[in-house]
């Protein structure tokens, strides 16, 4: 068993961060999101990984993730030159997946659930295609499927106008090399692209075995900011763990779930937990509320913060209103200007979004 990791794309909904960025390189709780999902792939006993990466991204997430070494995995690098679709991301994979039967994960996926119990449903029933599904509210948003009451799956939609059903394709799919012979016979869709859910709909024209499961703990698809700050807040909420290796003065204290990295220093803070600070930070006269991701090297001097994730290297300073809900780039400087005369002074790159209050 292989698992291929999908890794390209643009990013757009992460704008402006994933103009210099991959998104699945955008950190939750200070841990890359693509890594959570090496982390799930492994954990079901496979260790043979592809991951499709871009020519715009691809060497940052190969320069950061490495050759699987620390994940227990061998990770083999797979170019799409352009974004052709999640078939053709197969497709450009055959020499890598060969004849074996393969998980294809999107990276920019969460989910709470083990693989493994999918894993081992897909081989004893020595299905063709095994797809994750999950209700939504917004099912026209996404591909959705038509199931009957044993799990086989009747009909694929990609994003319809009058969905079949509320369950949408979580970007999680088992596949045996089969779905090679049904990606040779379909065609781009009218984006240009070619569908996955083509694939599995030839399959299931054909006959082969196809079924459904549905993931019953939570699913984040951390495309937006208000996602990712959701994912980030569920993964501190279940995941994190207490562990301060950083130099707190006698005016600090800390308050709940805290993890605080080596050479980080506070001094006069109040940190309420979950919260995650970084290495080699420095605070400064600040309460940093619950569910805040702060990375490594940020420098934080008479700031409230909360529910935020704060990028590597940032700067902030002297803000006289609290950060919430915010998500904010790496490098970043935010401080006051001048005193007089008073007015708000901005660099603002493309995609930005700012609210004042």
């Amino acid at each position: 068993m292989k698992a291929l990791i999908l890794s390209g794309g643009k990013g757009t909904r992460l704008r402006p961060l994933t103009y210099t960025g991959a998104k699945q390189l955008v950190p939750v709780a200070n841990k890359p999101i693509l890594w959570y999902g090496i982390e799930s792939i492994v954990s079901a006993g496979i260790t043979e990984i592809g991951i499709i990466i871009s020519p715009e991204t691809g060497d940052e997430v190969q320069k950061l993730t490495g050759d699987g070494d620390r994940f227990g995995a061998k990770i083999t690098y797979i170019l799409q030159d352009e974004p052709a679709g999640l078939a053709h991301a197969v497709k450009i994979a055959q020499p890598f997946l060969g004849d074996s039967p393969f998980v294809m994960y999107l990276g920019d996926n969460l989910i709470q659930n083990d693989l493994t119990p999918f894993l081992n449903h897909f081989q004893e029933k020595q299905l063709d295609a095994l797809i994750l599904l999950r209700p939504v509210e917004n099912p026209s948003a996404f591909g959705v499927a038509k199931v009957d009451e044993a799990g086989r799956v009747l009909e694929l939609v990609e994003k319809p106008a009058v969905p079949p059903s509320n369950l949408a394709l979580v970007g999680i799919y088992y596949f045996s090399a089969e779905v090679h012979q049904a990606i040779a016979r379909i065609k781009p869709s009218e984006r240009g692209e070619l569908e996955i859910t083509d694939a599995i709909s030839n399959l299931l024209d054909h006959k082969n075995p196809v079924e459904a499961q549905i993931l019953e703990g939570w699913w984040l698809d951390t495309g937006k900011k208000d996602d990712l700050l959701s994912a980030n807040q569920i993964v501190l909420d279940t995941q994190l763990q207490t562990a301060i290796f950083g130099e707190l003065d006698a005016d600090s204290q800390v308050v709940g779930r805290v993890q605080i990295g080596q050479g980080t220093q506070l001094i006069n803070c109040s940190v309420r937990g979950p919260v995650i600070i970084g290495e080699n930070c420095h605070l400064e006269n600040c309460f940093i509320g619950p569910y805040s991701s702060i990375a490594d090297g940020v420098i934080l001097k008479d700031v409230d913060l909360e529910h935020s994730v704060i990028l590597q290297e940032t700067r902030i300073e002297g803000i006289q209103q609290r950060i919430v809900d915010s998500l904010i780039g790496r490098r970043a400087q935010l401080g006051t200007g001048r005193p007089r005369p008073k007015a708000l002074r901005f660099m603002v790159g493309d995609d930005c979004q700012i609210e004042l209050a």
